[in-house]
């Protein structure tokens, strides 16, 4: 993990960001980004980046 680049470690911070609110949503239904940013565009964009860094740390692991 030491030799990660920024683009790594913000890819990593918002998989554990999107796992942290899916956890939540699951158990208690509530949305920690909806809270925080309210509904609408930004909320929308940032379950996006969330998707996409899932798709990238996956294409790391899969790359090994």
């Amino acid at each position: 993990m030491a030799n990660m680049q920024w683009y790594d470690w913000v890819s990593w911070i918002l998989v554990f960001i999107g796992a942290l609110n899916w956890g939540l949503v699951g158990v208690f239904e509530w949305n920690l980004v909806e809270t925080i940013l309210g509904t609408g565009t930004v909320t929308r964009v940032i379950n996006i980046l969330v998707g996409l860094s899932a798709l990238y740390e996956l294409y790391k692991v899969a790359k090994k």
